[in-house]
């Protein structure tokens, strides 16, 4: 048990990442197309459930901007009955994959597509939140909602736009005061300075519609089970469940950097996770990943022990619980402006700078990944740059290299490297350069790697050159 000095800090800590989390899970819910209640379901599971679990003591989960269009699609596509099924499959499977410890194997994701990833997600989210600042209805599709940006200032809401505008300035001018000015969290004075500005306004904007958390929580029926049986079902879970894991283990690579404290144990973090999604998607909310603002959030209020994630999920209860009328006042477009600031962040542009300097091949991945999933949806976009990322790795160490030796008229070939189907043409090209000689001899013993393709061609070469070639057995 803590002592009472780490009793202190964690309470502290808390109510600070409670008042981060809170802006977070209400606007996240809403860009998510479900009741705002939903999302502080989803963070008070991410404090009261996953919070007990020893993978990682001073992460902290809840309902993640990196999901939210994965969410939207899904419910648009399968209805809001359906989300609950969808997140349960996935946390069983989450499950799974942390019992067979299967978490480490998320560190071998290539960093490139995880940036690609967030800077698509960020792009989506974007291009979304801009329509939800004008107060004006998004297209289905996100190059639709691109292609419709022209028309937007001709019919967006310029008071709701001044006020998210208003909002966003705050948030960026927040992280530019002393640090002993912001004690309270810059995405909460935003939305309580715009809600304030539009009760002593009296703006006419949208705000956020309330149900009450009791009638926003819909466990699924038995009924609902069938939905899994749809292909394009099981490939929205095992998106979600695999896009969920690999943010929680990345943030939780970051956390562990910014404190001293026990190291992130990933599969035992990965089951936590997958048990906290499990009640969620009993409860029919919103899937939750660890989520990397509210985690620094965490760690620099000096949280000691997994209480303060704990109790912060307590303080989401209380509020929704003995408050939830208090959300009705907020204006939508507040929270657009706290999730434009959000997905602004996900954008990793000096990421893409320093890459395009050292690795270009990693930022034309990161670049690829982001533009396939603002074309397609996320799942393929993700699809898209594992593929790029896996060709790209295979090229890069498919190198082949022809060395040519004179041994008085006979001309010793040396190949040099892992001959594949990738680099054949190069090798062709090599070795019909080669000058004539009476006699050409070819050495494969600096071979690491010998595929069929490569060897075929090199018995036609050999048939060509009418010369034998040695050493071809002893190359695996």
């Amino acid at each position: 048990m803590p002592g009472a000095g780490s009793f202190r800090e964690d309470f502290g800590a808390s109510v600070v990442v409670a008042l981060v989390a809170l802006p977070l899970c209400v606007g996240i819910a809403v860009a998510s197309g479900v009741p705002a209640e939903l999302g502080i379901v989803t963070g008070v599971v991410g404090g009261l459930v996953t919070g007990w679990f020893r993978g990682s003591s001073l992460q902290v989960s809840g309902p993640a901007a990196g999901l939210t269009v994965l969410v939207y699609e899904a419910v648009s596509a399968y209805g809001l009955a359906a989300l609950g099924m969808l997140v349960l499959a996935a946390g069983v499977l989450q499950l799974g994959m942390g019992a067979l410890g299967l978490g480490r194997w998320f560190r071998a994701i290539s960093v490139a597509v995880v940036h690609g990833m967030l800077a698509g997600i960020g792009l989506v989210l974007i291009a979304g939140q801009l329509y939800a600042l004008g107060g004006v209805p998004a297209p289905g599709d996100t190059l639709g909602k691109l292609g419709g940006m022209a028309e937007l200032g001709g019919r967006a809401d310029w008071a709701a736009v001044a006020l998210g505008a208003g909002t966003v300035a705050v948030l960026v001018a927040w992280r530019r005061l002393p640090a002993r000015l912001r004690l309270v969290p810059g995405a909460l004075v935003g939305v309580a300075a715009a809600t304030a500005a539009t009760a002593l306004l009296e703006l006419s904007v949208a705000k956020v519609r309330v149900t009450g958390v009791l009638d926003a929580v819909s466990p699924p029926a038995w009924g609902d089970f069938g939905v899994l049986a749809s292909f394009g079902v099981a490939g929205t879970v095992v998106a979600l469940a695999l896009i969920a894991s690999a943010e929680t283990l990345f943030s939780a690579a970051a956390v562990d950097r910014m404190h001293d404290g026990d190291r992130t144990d990933y599969d035992r973090e990965l089951v936590a996770q997958g048990f906290g999604n499990t009640v969620c998607g009993l409860l029919g909310a919103l899937p939750m990943t660890a989520v990397i603002v509210r985690s620094a959030a965490n760690v620099e209020a000096g949280a000691r022990t997994r209480a303060a994630r704990i109790m912060h999920g307590g303080w989401l209860l209380l509020f929704a619980v003995a408050l939830p009328q208090a959300l009705e006042v907020v204006p939508l477009a507040a929270l657009a402006g706290v999730l434009l600031h959000a997905g602004w962040k996900l954008l990793p542009a000096r990421a893409v700078a320093a890459l395009w300097r050292t690795h270009r091949g990693e930022a034309v991945v990161l670049v690829a990944t982001a533009a396939a999933i603002v074309a397609t949806n996320l799942f393929e976009g993700v699809l898209v740059g594992l593929g790029l990322a896996v060709a790209k790795a295979a090229w890069e160490t498919s190198h082949v290299h022809v060395e040519e030796v004179w041994e008085g008229d006979e001309l010793c070939v040396r190949i040099l490297g892992n001959a594949s189907f990738l680099r054949l043409p190069k090798l062709l090209d090599a070795l019909d350069a080669l000058p004539p000689a009476p006699s050409v001899r070819l050495d494969l013993s600096g071979l690491r790697h010998l595929d069929h393709a490569c060897l075929t061609a090199l018995d036609g070469w050999e048939r060509k050159r009418a010369a034998p070639l040695p050493g071809r057995e002893g190359v695996a």
